[in-house]
């Protein structure tokens, strides 16, 4: 659910305890205020361990005593992953979290001083006086299936990037040893090629390895697709390498270690993978998105894992923004700037919904025309990218529609947005 800024400051009281905190890897400094910005205790510091936290807490409760206050609000900055914390312990004891955007507490922690100077003891106080004027953000910690799905989604993420840096590895070993590879096989993943560079990976290897013994590799492992012409071809094209020859002992540990790495992440991506689909399905609605030729099953569990419990939304233009979707512009009177997207949201969200787009574009036929409608229209045609991006927040409003509903895709409710009546005669 939004809320205002103007219902964000009318939670400060009289009766409220605002307190700043900064946080750090190990160690946090806390600063409270009351609703005019007074200050109400000395800086306090403590440890990110349940020791620190309880003491934090009980020097909470003697200021609220002291000062007769009922409720209290924590403001911090995200630092990174060192709130998660702190974030379990205050809501465990249902104190108010919230977050103030670190470019805020930049451009204004020169207000009281006049000095651009960065410290342990400022940060609280210029995070608290934002809580005060209401410009701060209500964080969501997503609980039990969508916090799953987040993490589960990141480790995809991350073994994802992993696989590709291994691959440009590979990839460099083959321009350097062995450039005429490519030809033999178009493809190196594929189990015929791992097999042959397990054992026999420079060209000199299989020189010497021969025709005969390397379809023998490919026999004794049951490959198809692969036989004597292909390891022929192996050899022959090995014999006239202009790979280097030089380090070969050097070489041959590098791409067994290359390979090893790969097909551990491979596995552990499809360990990953199967995870996913399991939690998926179990998304109320989830099937209806499934159901939409060319939105796959990794999608769905992308889009779950950043946007959470799609309940808590009031409209689809709150994912939007989310996203960092929302429309922006730099226009100051007669001067109108350029429109772009805020990009100020979940990247992960953002990369999710740009390749449904793709897939969906290709898959379907109403996306396909959406697209050339967008490109192509009198008035304001819109580049490629920003047509992209237009189908983006469309694709947001179908699954928040199918999602809130529960009803199923219909591509001609779609083709509503492409035929334009025409227009009436004078």
């Amino acid at each position: 659910m939004s809320i205002t800024q103007n219902e964000k400051i009318s939670q400060v009281k009289n009766t409220t305890l605002v307190v700043g905190i900064d946080i750090s890897s190990e160690t946090h400094y806390a600063r409270a205020f009351d609703w005019r910005g007074l200050e109400l205790s000395k800086i306090f510091k403590f440890e990110s361990t349940s020791y620190g936290f309880e003491n934090f807490s009980e020097w909470l409760a003697e200021i609220c005593k002291t000062n007769q206050k009922d409720n209290i609000i924590i403001g911090a900055e995200p630092t990174g992953h060192y709130w998660f914390t702190l974030a379990e312990y205050l809501k465990e004891h249902d104190i108010k979290f919230v977050f103030v955007n670190p470019m805020h507490v930049k451009r204004t922690k020169e207000l009281d001083d006049n000095h651009p100077s960065k410290n342990d003891r400022k940060d609280p106080k210029v995070i608290a006086k934002l809580v005060i004027e209401g410009r701060y953000l209500i964080p969501y910690i997503p609980e039990d299936i969508y916090a799953e799905l987040r993490i589960m989604n990141e480790n995809r993420m991350r073994i994802n990037r992993e696989m590709i840096a291994i691959e440009n590895r590979i990839k460099r070993w083959f321009a350097i040893y062995f450039p005429e590879y490519k030809n033999v096989f178009g493809n190196w993943e594929c189990d015929s090629s791992i097999e042959v560079l397990i054992n026999a990976p420079l060209p000199a290897d299989a020189v010497n390895m021969g025709a005969e013994a390397i379809n023998g590799l490919w026999r004794a492992k049951k490959i198809r697709a692969v036989g004597m012409k292909r390891a022929n071809l192996l050899v022959e094209t090995a014999k006239s390498s202009v790979g280097v020859k030089h380090g070969a002992s050097a070489a041959r540990c590098e791409i067994s270690m290359l390979i090893e790495d790969y097909l551990r992440k491979k596995e552990q991506m499809q360990r990953v993978v199967e995870i996913l689909e399991t939690l998926c399905i179990q998304v109320p609605n989830a099937e209806k998105l499934l159901n939409i030729k060319g939105v796959g099953i990794l999608t769905v569990a992308s889009f779950f894992g950043e946007v959470g419990d799609i309940r808590r939304f009031d409209s689809p233009k709150q994912i939007q923004k989310l996203a960092g979707l929302a429309i922006t512009e730099n226009s100051s009177g007669k001067y109108k700037g350029r429109s772009c997207i805020s990009k100020r949201g979940r990247k992960l969200l953002r990369y999710t919904l740009f390749q449904a787009v793709m897939s969906m574009t290709m898959h379907l036929p109403e996306f396909r025309e959406l697209h050339r409608y967008y490109t192509t229209r009198d008035k304001n045609p819109l580049k490629g990218k920003q047509s992209k991006i237009a189908l983006c927040c469309k694709v947001i409003r179908i699954f928040y529609a199918l999602l809130i509903k529960g009803t199923e895709y219909d591509s001609q409710k779609l083709m509503k947005d492409i035929i334009r009546p025409e227009p009436m005669a004078a």
